[in-house]
């Protein structure tokens, strides 16, 4: 308990679920980092679209040994097909169509020679064989991989975690975010007396004698970190929400000595998709259901199988992030992992340089949740009170092509980014609106910055590239400088990039209206020089009084 405690003293400064090992600073690259972040010819001329992974897990030699099956379209002829694979795992043979295949190893990229002539047009597949122990989770999810842990039975409990990290470090595949698998088989063999909790709906399970082999099938498109492999000593239960799409199917994993508190917990889950059907638009995957798996960390997007480690508390391991009371409304896991299935599931960075539009919206998905049930005012402190923890050292956006994302403030800074925009949509159905389209418009999509940007641009009628260009490629913050003289009240933006002239609401003498702050003094008159002047908290900028 007491490390626990440590922990979260310790991530809380930058609050972020991933921040840590994710979020560290990185300034030299290398041609590895240029290898797994960018589109490498070896990867744009093909196009994913199924995979079977066929693995079997040892937990009391934290080895795996198995099978990837690739498919994919020839979009242009090319003989050579990058896969990814971390050390210390090893590709131990390549084969299409039967026929064993030349492999060139460069670190964790490995090009496939082909043989046979690949044709425009043509679907083609290759079955990836490996083998070895994984690298092993030193903290996950921050700094994720396998994590080899035991219940208090003593069972085994195993769980994968790899954003940023990579998919790679525990399979083979084409490991970068543009290009999504269309659907998938996950099998994975366990010990006879554990269970297997992995992504989409459960098929079958085949009694191989001293193990069981637990197949699962998604539907749906998914991102290679949103696959996942959770093992454990598992009960489970189920129910029905009555949701935007029809029923949709909610299962929650758990081990079995917890499942009285889980049962009481996860009353948290119909709640908290009630009150993103209403804010984003239908569940993204009802195909292949909902599911809430308990694992040894804190928790993970994944996929339709969204991991949780929260200690069935709410806040954030019993903690409130903002300070305000409101964060402890809610388990934190619940609510924010869950708010990654419309983005991050459904709408997801081509690069990591633009996990903003993950991490932003999701974080904003805590405080809307708030509103839902308890009002726009909660939901404001809530947003406001997570500024204490924003750093204002680097952009939020991180380097192209080099899987390297920005800067951690994605979280806090990016939600009151969007709690700032959404005082300038002065909307409130309109904004939710906006937010619903978004999901509709991009859905099951890798994106870009630029496509977000210009969409918001486009729905809320603003122009916001100084918006955009100053919260998330600046590391500055707006400053309000004011001063009153006589019966006039003076107002200037410094601090800000160029073309940033957005107004902002303020009250005086308790009347609301918007003001127009230029980079050199503009005037507002006031009743009398003894006017009260009340700035609205609810724009991300700080206010300076000056003489």
């Amino acid at each position: 308990m007491k490390k626990i405690v440590a922990l979260i003293l310790l991530f809380l400064s930058i609050y972020s679920i991933k921040a840590q090992g994710l979020m560290s600073e990185k300034k030299k690259f290398t041609k590895q980092d240029t290898l797994r972040g960018s589109i490498t010819p070896e990867r744009i001329w093909w196009d994913l679209t199924y995979y079977h992974l066929d693995i079997e897990v040892k937990p009391d030699t934290k080895f795996i040994s198995g099978k990837n099956t690739i498919k994919y379209k020839v979009l242009k002829e090319y003989q050579t097909l990058q896969v990814d694979l971390q050390a210390p795992l090893e590709i131990t043979k390549v084969t299409q169509d039967g026929q064993e295949l030349k492999v060139i190893h460069e670190g964790n990229a490995h090009f496939v020679q082909l043989v046979k002539k690949q044709l425009v047009g043509n679907t083609e597949s290759i079955i990836v064989h490996y083998k070895g122990n994984p690298k092993e989770a030193v903290r996950a999810p921050w700094n994720g991989g396998f994590s080899w842990k035991k219940d208090k039975n003593g069972n085994h409990f195993v769980a994968t975690s790899c954003q940023g990290l990579g998919a790679s470090v525990w399979w083979p595949c084409k490991d970068h975010m543009y290009d999504e698998v269309e659907n998938m088989d996950i099998s994975v063999t366990v010990p006879k007396n554990l269970m297997d909790v992995s992504n989409g709906r459960l098929k079958s399970v085949i009694d191989n004698g001293a193990t069981k082999t637990y197949n699962w099938y998604v539907s749906n498109p998914i991102n290679n970190y949103g696959v996942n492999v959770n093992i454990g000593d598992y009960t489970h239960f189920s129910e029905k929400y009555p949701g935007e799409k029809g029923n949709l199917d909610l299962d929650y994993y758990v081990l079995k000595y917890n499942l009285e508190k889980a049962k009481k917990q996860f009353k948290g889950a119909p709640k908290m998709m009630k009150a993103f059907e209403h804010w984003f638009g239908p569940y993204p995957f009802y195909e292949d259901g909902f599911k809430l798996v308990e694992v040894p960390y804190l928790g993970m997007e994944h996929q339709s199988s969204v991991t949780y480690g929260n200690q069935f508390k709410n806040g954030y391991l019993g903690r409130d992030l903002s300070g305000t009371g409101w964060g402890l409304k809610f388990d934190f896991i619940i609510i924010h992992e869950s708010g990654h299935e419309w983005f991050a599931n459904n709408i997801t960075y081509k690069d990591i340089a633009d996990m903003w539009i993950h991490e932003s919206f999701t974080n904003y998905s805590e405080s809307l949740f708030l509103e839902y049930y308890y009002g726009k005012e909660a939901a404001a402190d809530y947003v406001i009170g997570l500024r204490k923890s924003i750093a204002n050292r680097s952009p939020i956006i991180g380097p192209y092509h080099v899987n390297k994302e920005g800067s951690g403030d994605m979280y806090n800074k990016g939600g009151n980014m969007l709690h700032t925009l959404r005082q300038y949509v002065n909307n409130d159905e309109k904004w939710r609106m906006i937010l619903r389209k978004m999901n509709k418009v991009f859905y099951h999509q890798t994106v870009t910055t630029q496509q977000i940007e210009n969409f918001l641009s486009q729905e809320t009628g603003l122009k916001l590239n100084a918006f955009f260009d100053q919260y998330l490629r600046s590391k500055n913050i707006p400053i309000l400088e004011y001063k009153i003289e006589d019966a006039t009240l003076k107002v200037q933006w410094r601090n800000t990039v160029p073309g940033f002239n957005y107004p902002v609401k303020v009250k005086i003498d308790g009347k609301e209206q918007w003001i127009k702050p230029r980079l050199k003094w503009n005037r507002v008159q006031l009743d009398s020089k003894n006017s009260k002047v009340e700035f609205d908290e609810n724009f991300y900028i700080k206010i300076k009084k000056v003489a």
